[in-house]
């Protein structure tokens, strides 16, 4: 996992080394005096505990082993596990285009009842037509320099939206309304767009919330692109990486965040008059 300070994933492998670190020191041992118990170089402690190398399985039994806290090493590797497979690289997602990233989220949307999305620049996945997706995903290939599978892509996008008409399922969108006018495809396309927003809106199982731009004194700040599936993890959206955030209190964050966010939109009559606002702002 490459090291990023600014990301929530290298903050979890930090979290893992603070734990070892204060572990060591509340049983007054040296780093020197650790790397020899646990058989390893100091140099070796030294990494884990400013986290520069991810710490094994066995590496935190063992500490745990030399400290006394041999049952808080269940916990921390879990912990570790968690902030390890926490940081997935787009281009190792995206190498071989953008249909198998369509598709590697099917088994993820069939077990969720309760999806959440929050998007600051663009329609949901969701809820994209297909001239709206094709124009993203076709920008999205020549910035990355990948292959081209646009056509697959969005049909497999489409083709997994259709859960929006299962039964059984909530969905919850909230987009900042400044989302309504960046235009990633051509004017027919983003009319077509805004068009089955207010056709999408309308669905029993979907509630679509839209913060207007004039909104005074608010609270919480636009954020980055996140989704909420179920209360099992949330997937948060950058530029070089997709993030997986599984821990129980982060994830309470981002459902104080959400539900901050969610109380500042409009919705019905209100988030269609906005989104009627931009379709007649493309003439």
């Amino acid at each position: 996992m490459p090291i990023s300070p600014s990301s929530a994933a290298q903050a979890a492998r930090e979290g893992v080394a603070q734990r070892l670190r204060e572990l060591r020191a509340e049983a007054g041992i040296t780093g020197t005096e650790l790397a020899d118990r646990c058989g390893w170089t100091h140099s070796k402690t030294s990494r884990i505990e400013n986290a520069r190398t991810p710490p094994s399985p066995d590496d935190i039994r063992r500490w745990c082993e030399v400290c006394d806290a041999v049952g808080q090493a269940p916990d921390i590797i879990a912990q570790s596990h968690n902030a390890e497979a926490m940081y997935v690289e787009w281009r190792r997602r995206l190498r071989t285009g953008l249909k198998q990233l369509q598709n590697s989220y099917v088994p993820l949307f069939q077990s969720t009842q309760l999806f959440r999305v929050y998007s600051a620049t663009l329609v949901p996945g969701l809820l994209q037509t297909e001239g709206y997706a094709t124009g993203l995903m076709t920008a999205i290939t020549d910035f990355r320099e990948i292959p081209n599978d646009v056509a697959e892509a969005v049909t497999a996008r489409l083709e997994r939206s259709r859960i929006l008409h299962e039964q059984g399922r909530r969905f919850v969108l909230v987009v900042e309304e400044s989302a309504l006018y960046h235009q990633v495809a051509d004017a027919e396309a983003m009319a077509a767009q805004l068009g089955y927003l207010l056709t999408a809106g309308a669905l029993p199982a979907v509630s679509l919330g839209v913060i207007p731009k004039a909104t005074p004194s608010r609270p919480i700040w636009p954020m980055e692109t996140f989704h909420m599936y179920d209360d099992a993890f949330v997937s948060v959206e950058l530029l070089s990486a997709r993030i997986t955030v599984t821990q129980p209190s982060d994830i309470a964050l981002y459902v104080n965040a959400f539900e901050q966010l969610r109380s500042l939109a409009v919705y019905g009559v209100g988030a269609r008059a906005l989104i009627v606002k931009a379709i007649d702002a493309l003439s």
